[in-house]
């Protein structure tokens, strides 16, 4: 039992968090968080589906039919700040030397392929002519200039764009304006989460940053819906401090700052199921504030979503048939196995052994708990070698078997059998998700219901010099949703194009 002082219990207090919560993170410290047990991974024909291109218009013209009747939102995760992707530039701006080396030799010595890609796109980069209005006309090496750019570009007394968050950067040149993530996706929510000359946008933030996205919106609102001939409602939350996590060193006591405060630490992009469970709508998107392409793709995006949200629309009619047959108790034998072949074979719900030795009574009871939770729709690519999280066959501690998103951290990959299943995935998670969180009411779950909070992460941090532990939470997509009803659809590589890297923008996707 670890002693909490007088001023920790006022921390807690002012932060939201309670001496209950701390004492689980505490637990979970010393008890370690397992690795999850990988079945198989999901693939095309076992847990993936892939649709011929008939199949995908009578989706798309399914969702149009019924656009004008639903309500719907796009929830954008925005608060990741633009640091790490300027990670190779911060290193350059330390290590080289313009006046005592030249950049060629530089790139010899160090192998810096970042900077040399850099160097060679530098006139595609979407902020180039930005960068090159504020130097001086006649800089004489290209070291020189290369150097200059980037200082000018990260400087706290330049542009500071390591600082800005990563939804507020110039990310797409059209010559006339440099368009942030935050625009394009006002423009992309136009094509397909606009119902009646109306879109819905919520953005979650770092609460520094409101006002710069208030001030976007007021700079490119006008602009993008003269061009879509749609109004936005556009709102955003924060991650709530009382998600934060405590900090432990390495004796799993908690970890005190210089001041004598415990430290904690913001629980990551789980923390925001919070925010997702307070938002409400028919269909919910959901996709990352970085994954934007350029609006020549716009038309491949926005049918690629438009298929996904289809087989929501028509997988949510047979479950809400259901679950209301089951809540009303009018389900003969015959009726019992037609909802449990609808649940395994369109919503991927594996059942115990045990099943079929239970009384109809009982059945009727795993039937009912399996039918009426939320349903997600998760647009997966073919994996190319992006680093991440990916689609699987997962078995829990009391052998459920489930389909889940998997982070590579949570596999054992000591375990060759875990390591095996993990190189025969097929397919990566871009987080392109269409979300169902009502019953067949209409009224909304609570969605932290939902949650396996057996799934966080625990991570190796530093603070003053000191080693500590670190604990995020089960993933947006990850564990805040592991007992959501799932279903994986291949959709196609155009429709993911994060910029993790600077070097990213110069993708072709990322180029007028």
């Amino acid at each position: 039992m670890i002693q909490l002082t007088e001023n920790d219990e006022k921390q807690l207090k002012d932060k939201g968090i309670t001496k209950e919560k701390v004492m689980d993170h505490v637990s979970t410290f010393r008890e370690g968080i397992p690795f999850v047990k990988l079945k198989n991974a999901a693939i095309i024909g076992n847990g993936i589906l892939k649709f011929s291109e008939s199949e995908e218009k009578e989706l798309i013209q399914l969702y149009d039919s019924k656009l004008k009747d639903l309500d719907i939102l796009k929830f954008v995760p925005a608060s990741g700040a633009a640091s790490r992707m300027f990670k190779a530039l911060f290193n350059f701006l330390e290590v080289y030397k313009p006046e005592e080396e030249l950049l060629d030799a530089y790139l010899k010595r160090t192998n810096d392929k970042d900077i040399k890609v850099l160097s060679g796109g530098l006139e595609r980069l979407p902020f180039y002519d930005i960068v090159m209005d504020r130097l001086p006309k006649n800089i004489d090496s290209q070291g020189k200039k290369v150097f200059l750019f980037v200082s000018e570009l990260l400087g706290e007394n330049t542009l500071n764009y390591g600082f800005y968050p990563k939804g507020l950067l110039p990310f797409h040149n059209y010559k006339d304006i440099a368009a942030t993530p935050f625009e394009e996706h006002l423009k992309e929510g136009s094509l397909y989460a606009g119902s009646n000359g109306k879109a819905k946008i919520h953005f979650t933030v770092s609460e520094q940053h409101e006002e710069m996205f208030k001030n976007e919106f007021k700079e490119a609102g006008p602009r993008v819906s003269d061009s879509t001939g749609m109004k936005y409602e556009i709102d955003y939350s924060f991650q709530k401090s009382s998600t934060d996590t405590l900090a432990v060193d390495m004796d799993n006591k908690p970890f005190r700052n210089d001041d004598g405060t415990v430290l904690f630490r913001p629980g990551g992009h789980g923390a925001l199921i919070q925010n997702l469970n307070e938002q409400d709508a028919d269909v919910i998107f959901i996709k990352n504030i970085d994954n934007v392409a350029v609006m020549n793709d716009a038309k491949a995006v926005a049918d690629s979503k438009k298929v996904l949200a289809g087989i929501l629309l028509k997988e949510q009619v047979k479950a809400f048939k259901y679950a209301e047959q089951l809540e009303n108790g009018e389900v003969a034998d015959a009726d019992l196995l037609e909802i449990k072949s609808f649940l395994k074979e369109r919503l991927n719900i594996r059942f115990r052994d045990d099943f079929d030795l239970k009384s109809t009574l009982e059945q009727q009871e795993v039937l009912k708990n399996k039918i009426n939770r939320p349903i997600r729709v998760c647009g997966m690519v073919k994996n190319e070698g992006e680093p991440g999280g990916g689609p699987f066959w997962v078995a829990n501690t009391k052998g459920e078997v489930s389909l889940q998103i998997i982070e590579s951290a949570q596999i054992d990959m000591d375990s060759n059998q875990q390591a095996v299943i993990m190189k025969n995935s097929t397919h990566f998670n871009p987080v392109d998700l269409v979300c169902g969180v009502r019953n067949y009411k209409g009224e909304k779950y609570d969605l932290l219901k939902f949650v396996d909070h057996k799934q966080g992460f625990i991570t190796g941090k530093t603070k003053d010099g000191k080693e500590l532990k670190a604990l995020e939470l089960p993933g947006l997509w990850n564990g805040a949703m592991a007992f959501w009803n799932t279903i994986f659809v291949e959709v196609p590589l155009v429709t993911f194009n994060p910029v993790k890297s600077v070097i990213d923008l110069l993708k072709d996707s990322h180029q007028v």
